[in-house]
């Protein structure tokens, strides 16, 4: 906490507190499997990467920017973790197909981390059509897209497989970030369906809704938003991209191997307390 009672954000961690933050988990946990992380060149993908590779996963990172995919996969590697990349923008359905054709005929996957989005805040009203259609198209058809490609392949190569969809606590919450919010819902309900219609191909579907995430993502919002999160969460803290990639460390295990069609929540309780506004409450609310 800060001086002022705030958060003090410190925008992620560094590649050393990821290669040895602490972790209850087993160091083969994941031995034998392979993840596809999207959006994993940073943030909270990254940090999931890391403890994936970690736990004996091999990891390959997906995304837009090529030269954050290459340093990110470099620092794994150079403590010897099995990694690399592959560019692949989520928004388009043919590159996913191309990658995925790739990732089966290469030794198929285990692990699908549909971590990759993005959003802004801004109060609904001011949307614009192209700001609400990048925010849909990110955070709702990318994951979706991605989602069917891998689960089709596992259907077709009668393989098992898990997928883990990163998503925002939508209830009571987040206002400020009306786009998101609906793209999450939206990923909620395809999950919850999927989890059920894929459960006899031995396909799970879970999601991870995060709260507020000290992430290089809080760096969108302001220094005043930033300052009255806390107010909306009973722990008085953030929660860290290393609270987060546990929690996915728990789901990629067999240790869930009887948990589909589920939301996880790390938001220190504020579903159940106080309410979190992204940006300025509009002068209409009066008070």
């Amino acid at each position: 906490m800060g001086e002022t009672g705030g958060i003090d954000f410190s925008f992620g961690m560094s590649d050393r507190e990821l290669a040895e933050a602490p972790t209850i988990y087993a160091s083969d946990l994941l031995r034998g499997k392979r993840a596809l992380i999207s959006g994993g060149g940073s943030g909270i993908g990254y940090a999931i990467a890391w403890l994936y590779a970690r736990l004996g996963a091999a990891v390959i990172l997906c995304g837009r920017t090529e030269g954050k995919l290459r340093q990110a996969v470099d620092a794994l590697t150079a403590r010897g973790l099995d990694a690399r990349y592959q560019l692949l923008d989520i928004r388009e359905p043919g590159q996913i197909a191309g990658v995925m054709d790739g990732i089966f005929a290469d030794g198929g996957l285990d692990i699908l981390v549909n971590n990759a989005g993005g959003q802004f805040p801004q109060l609904a009203i001011d949307f614009t059509e192209n700001g609400w259609k990048s925010v849909i198209n990110n955070n709702l058809n990318g994951t979706w897209f991605m989602m069917q490609a891998a689960a089709q392949h596992w259907r077709d190569s009668g393989t098992p497989g898990n997928i883990i969809n990163m998503v925002v606590v939508v209830d009571d919450s987040m206002h400020g970030v009306a786009h998101t919010c609906a793209a999450r819902s939206a990923v909620i309900t395809l999950s919850e369906k999927t989890a059920v219609e894929w459960a006899p191909l031995h396909v799970r579907v879970n999601c991870v809704a995060p709260g507020v995430t000290d992430s290089a993502g809080m760096k969108v919002y302001s220094e005043a938003a930033r300052q009255a999160f806390h107010r909306a969460n009973p722990m008085q803290r953030a929660c860290s991209v290393w609270d987060i990639a546990q929690a996915c460390g728990y789901l990629g295990s067999d240790a869930a191997g009887f948990i589909t069609g589920e939301v996880l929540h790390l938001d220190g309780g504020s579903r159940h307390w106080g309410e979190l506004w992204t940006c300025p409450k509009p002068g209409y609310f009066g008070g």
